[in-house]
């Protein structure tokens, strides 16, 4: 028998050097969503198009954590391959004709855990996704149930990509966090030299978990209080059914993430990539929303002390949190309440644009009894507000002028 060649003992040590690599801490939204995912134990389908290291962001992750990695390809398995295989026993009569797992999934339970990688989700024919469904809900290969250590990650090229690809059925659609991954030309070039992000599992506070669940719950639970159809909206079209859609499985699933995202103090860019890969852009957005006048002041501590009062930098929030001491005068009118509401009005002036005071400072007004007096701080208001209109009814002029010139 011939020695190897020195040859391919010299290739086998170039490519050694051309797999040596070396990470750096970076931020990168796409791997904190994914970690952020995996640590909450939920199911993450990653989306994009072929080559742009979907698979080798998923083998850099189970090296990093230390996980096993398991990589099953869903198109070229039957179902059976999932659901089990049937194995007549001496007495099936009696004992029932059990489900023998295949023997990733045996390797899994052995090891106690590990990170499950599915690829080629979309080119998976229905059948195939049709028997992944209990896989990954309940974690049930046959018989067999994965241990809690096993985390799910799937890959999926859009069906315009992918090689025969299908649609994903609604009910495995909605059992995914779906992230669009993309490739960031920085750190294609950075890690082509040799060094990439690192990825690190996010750092909870373990004094602020029942503070993040208690946030968490409110959040979803306040919005879907006042906007009922946004429980369950499945998409009228075949390729919103294949995405994130609300229901309530992804509302859980959203609120986990809340939940883990507010303990971890992940910047909002994650949490919105996370929020609306779970729920669909429309009800994620709606959810972000909300969760953004969560933390807007009481307007009975500003109308208690207005001059101390601290109002939010963005115009949107500053808008609503001046419509709220409104309302809460109008519900509750005393003198001392509308003049500190307009000591109030004057503070925004004073601190931000004087536009955002127009509205709710000529409402304010409206709710004037005949016995009150005008306070003097009315005054100081007068020149904003008037300037303000002006430049309105300026744009106006403006505008129907540019109309009559065409």
């Amino acid at each position: 028998m011939s020695a190897s060649s020195p040859q391919l003992d010299v290739a086998a040590d170039l490519l050694a050097l051309l797999g040596a690599t070396t990470t750096e801490p970076r931020p990168d939204i796409q791997l904190s969503a994914l970690t952020l995912a995996v640590a909450a134990d939920l199911p993450v389908l990653l989306w994009g198009e072929p080559g742009i290291g979907k698979t080798a962001a998923l083998t850099h992750l189970a090296a990093t954590l230390d996980l096993p990695l398991t990589t099953v390809v869903a198109s070229v398995h039957e179902p059976s391959d999932f659901s089990g295989l049937p194995v007549v026993g001496a007495d099936p009569a009696t004992q029932g004709v059990p489900m023998a797992p295949p023997d990733w999934a045996v390797r899994l339970v052995r090891a106690g855990r590990g990170l499950l990688f599915l690829d080629e989700l979309s080119t998976a024919p229905p059948a195939v996704q049709a028997a992944l469904l209990r896989l990954v809900l309940e974690r049930r290969v046959g018989a067999l149930r994965l241990p809690p250590g096993v985390r799910i990650v799937a890959a999926a090229n859009p069906r315009s990509s992918a090689a025969d690809g299908w649609e994903l059925s609604p009910p495995l659609a909605n059992r995914f966090v779906h992230l669009q991954w993309t490739h960031d030309h920085e750190v294609v070039v950075r890690g082509l030299g040799g060094t990439w992000p690192r990825v690190t599992l996010p750092r909870l506070d373990p004094e602020q978990l029942p503070a993040a669940v208690a946030f968490a719950r409110r959040a979803v639970c306040g919005l879907l209080s006042g906007r009922p159809k946004l429980v369950h909206q499945l998409p009228s079209s075949e390729t919103g059914r294949g995405g994130p859609w609300p229901s309530p499985r992804s509302w859980e699933m959203a609120l986990r993430l809340i939940a883990f995202a507010t303990a971890a103090g992940v910047s909002r860019e994650v949490l919105s990539m996370l929020v609306r890969g779970t729920v669909g852009d429309g009800p994620g957005l709606e959810l972000l929303a909300s969760m953004d006048r969560m933390d807007l002041p009481d307007p009975e501590s500003l109308l208690a002390d207005p001059a101390s009062a601290v109002l939010p930098e963005r115009g949107d929030l500053r808008q609503a949190v001046l419509d709220a001491v409104v309302e809460a005068v109008r519900h509750r009118p005393e003198r001392s309440r509308w003049d500190a509401a307009w000591a109030l009005m004057v503070h925004a002036v004073e601190t931000g644009a004087p536009d955002l005071v127009v509205v709710p400072a000529t409402t304010l007004a409206t709710l004037r009894r005949e016995d009150w007096d005008v306070p003097p701080t009315i005054e100081r208001l007068a020149g904003a507000v008037s300037l303000s209109r002006r430049a309105d009814r300026a744009a106006v002029r403006v505008a129907a002028a540019a109309g009559i010139g065409r």
